[in-house]
């Protein structure tokens, strides 16, 4: 998979800590290093060949933009392959890089019942809310692919603008 050229220095997200998370404590410094490895180092970074779906979306605040593909298993309900591209801080492309890896052999119902708890303790580090949305952008576009695959939602991009 290609990887994405770093042009930005990953920016310092842990400052804040208004938005707590259950598992922040002593291993704090791991998920923080964590998370830079996972920015630098993007884990199912590129585009499927052939997604069952994919959906775009952006967080206009920060800038944010990712593209998720989604491939099914066979029996079009079990998630089979991830990947993801774009651009953005530090959280948004973390965090789609880890959600990435953790849907995999999920079923879409469940990618559809995950919140953003389930988003911020995958991270793992306190969240301020301003970044809330640069952490959920690459769910919400999953799970917004998946409900128009469904049938279920009919819009062209996913944006945090209104969260």
């Amino acid at each position: 998979m290609p990887t994405r050229p770093s042009t930005v220095a990953p920016e310092p997200f842990y400052n804040s800590l208004a938005y707590s998370c259950s598992t922040m404590g002593l291993g704090s410094d791991m998920y923080r290093q964590q998370i830079l490895d996972h920015y630098k180092n993007p884990r199912n970074y590129g585009e499927l060949e052939d997604p069952t779906f994919t959906h775009v979306g952006e967080n206009p605040m920060c800038g944010d933009e990712i593209r998720m593909d989604v491939k099914l298993d066979d029996d079009e309900e079990t998630i089979k392959q991830v990947a993801f591209s774009g651009d953005g801080c530090a959280i948004s492309q973390a965090s789609a890089s880890m959600l990435s890896k953790e849907l995999r052999g999920k079923t879409v119902d469940e990618l559809l019942e995950m919140d953003r708890d389930d988003v911020i303790d995958m991270l793992g580090v306190d969240i301020s809310p301003m970044r809330v949305k640069c952490a959920v952008l690459a769910e919400k576009v999953a799970q917004d692919g998946a409900e128009i695959y469904q049938g279920d939602l009919d819009v062209e991009k996913t944006t945090t603008e209104d969260d």
